[in-house]
């Protein structure tokens, strides 16, 4: 058996392999995200914490088709922090923020997720520190502190200004650069002046940084989301950023700092590294992950932000088939902690977004990849309505981090099960219906429907390991084929009218309903050649073999 990301000999993606190679479990499985200030308070405080997930487990994975059956979990920062930027701006790579809980609870939430099958993710943010870090404050207090070169420091330009044009990736922040008065130099920070940038070109933070990813591998994770990992690699003579040319990320030594990376991950056995690589350019996304000695897998945001039409989807999909090499596995999602939410983000005609949401699950569980979800995904949540006084977040990014309502608030209070006290943020305005709690004891719900898909995504090989062929069907439908030990037909209506699936060519004259968003659609024999797709319906067929 071939160890992940091991090169592989490429296959055009139509031919089925003989023998394909076993799937590694970030192959096989859904990953699930989750927002730890968000899914489930245990002590009271009205944010989420640690033991609130280890109290939960069993809701995403016990074994049973009465869970929603995901194979790992990703867990946005618990780390001890300021809170800047909730989480992202870390003071303490290798401890717990007391609102989180404490290493022991981390403990217990990897030994309760080990002992039900589900891998754990952690976030890793190795661009910046906190500005109270112990490292940034050691920096600051000198120009000739030992740890002066650990971050990004540079005199004033000529004028006294920043020393080059870069901005924070954050709007109302500004220019990249903050003046640190004491010593009379700028400091870089890619997104609040409470994030300082470290200085990657300096072997002794490479060596560090490694260090905190051996701290968390000896604990026992499983692997590590990397945020804006593009940015630890940038122009060390701090140049202007230029039309088509950014100086700020992305340059050309990412690539040996990410194989550095992976040889520390190639220390333990069967880790994973997956990248948020926010580059909206596909050539530059493959980088990352076809020369299988960098990252396992890259979050792809040119897939991301497309807009809601069935020919776009098809030719993004495309176009990474077409750029990847058949090691280059890829990572699907239309949902994270930093965007809208599917079914207001595609919202169309009323009760569309909904319907939506059904798809676009569909689409990223059916296509090659790995599927990557977020919490309250699998309910169909659409963003939160944020009074003003409520808002929290410099970037405006609440809406799609309100807890999730467990039961319903007319019952549980305003905490929807979530919490017992006032919640950090407001719950979504329609929780009564949404919850968990009402969504169980409903077949027709989106949640019994997340269910019947990752089920059948875990029983078939097919839509796991099984070749991906796109079929000619009408222009407002994505039509794609999945084969290896049996066939399926994936059909997808990304209108919110009838559609007849058109298809160009014979596939066959009989299928298997497997699947449907449409919960109206009976179950029974169809004809491709004759079927109607109903208005925002996805549905899998299964094909009879050539």
């Amino acid at each position: 058996m071939r160890n992940p990301g091991d090169p592989v000999t490429p296959h055009p993606v139509g031919d089925v392999p003989d023998r394909p190679e076993p799937l590694a479990w970030w192959q096989s499985g859904a990953i699930y995200q989750i927002y730890p200030r968000s899914f489930a308070d245990a002590n009271g405080d009205g944010i989420g914490d640690l033991p609130g997930i280890r109290d939960h487990l069993d809701y995403l994975n016990d074994g049973t088709d009465g869970s929603l059956g995901v194979g790992a979990i990703w867990l946005s920062p618990f780390y001890r922090s300021p809170m800047a930027d909730f989480g992202y701006d870390i003071s303490d790579y290798t401890d717990v923020d007391p609102v989180f809980g404490t290493l022991g609870d981390f403990d217990d939430l990897l030994k309760g997720a080990h002992h039900r099958g589900i891998k754990v993710i952690v976030d890793w943010v190795p661009n910046h520190t906190s500005d109270q870090h112990p490292w940034f404050i050691e920096s600051a207090s000198s120009r000739d502190s030992p740890k002066r070169n650990w971050y990004v420091w540079c005199d004033p330009a000529r004028d006294g200004g920043p020393p080059n044009n870069w901005q924070s990736a954050f709007a109302a922040v500004g220019p990249a650069w903050t003046f640190h008065e004491p010593t009379a130099q700028y400091y870089l920070h890619s997104f609040t002046p409470h994030q300082p940038d470290l200085n990657w070109d300096n072997p002794k933070v490479e060596a560090a940084m490694h260090d905190v990813l051996r701290f968390w591998l000896n604990r026992g994770v499983d692997g590590f989301r990397i945020d804006v990992i593009y940015k630890i690699a940038k122009d060390p003579e701090l140049g202007d950023n230029e039309p088509g040319l950014r100086h700020d990320e992305d340059w050309p030594t990412i690539h040996d700092r990410l194989r550095g990376i992976r040889r520390v991950i190639d220390e333990y056995e069967d880790r994973l590294l997956v990248g948020e690589v926010y580059l909206m350019d596909l050539h530059r996304l493959v980088e990352y992950i076809n020369s299988g000695d960098q990252l396992h897998l890259a979050h792809n945001f040119v897939f991301f932000h497309l807009p809601w039409q069935a020919a776009v989807f098809r030719a993004s999909v495309q176009d990474f088939v077409d750029l990847a090499d058949f090691a280059a596995w890829p990572a699907w999602f239309l949902e994270n902690h930093d965007h809208s939410r599917v079914p207001t983000r595609y919202a169309g005609q009323p009760g569309s977004g909904q319907r939506r949401a059904r798809v676009a699950a569909v689409l990223i569980c059916a296509l090659r990849g790995t599927p990557f979800l977020y919490y309250g995904q699998e309910l169909g949540l659409p963003d939160a309505e944020i009074p003003p006084e409520r808002v929290v977040d410099i970037d405006g990014r609440d809406p799609e981090r309100a807890p999730l309502p467990w039961r319903r608030p007319s019952r549980a209070g305003p905490g929807a099960g979530f919490t017992s006290a006032e919640p950090w943020l407001p719950v979504v305005a329609d929780a009564e219906r949404l919850c968990v709690e009402s969504q169980q004891q409903d077949p027709a719900s989106t949640l019994a429907f997340m269910r019947r898909l990752l089920r059948l995504r875990a029983r078939e090989p097919a839509l796991q390991s099984g070749t991906q062929r796109l079929v000619d069907a009408a222009p407002e439908v994505f039509c794609f084929e999945r084969q290896l030990d049996q066939r399926f037909l994936v059909a997808l209506n990304f209108t919110s009218r009838s559609v007849p699936l058109g298809l160009r060519e014979d596939v066959s004259s009989r299928a298997a309903l497997e699947i449907s968003t449409d919960p109206g659609r009976g179950h029974g024999p169809i004809s491709p050649r004759t079927l109607v797709l109903q208005p925002d319906e996805a549905l899998i067929l299964r094909l009879p073999q050539p």
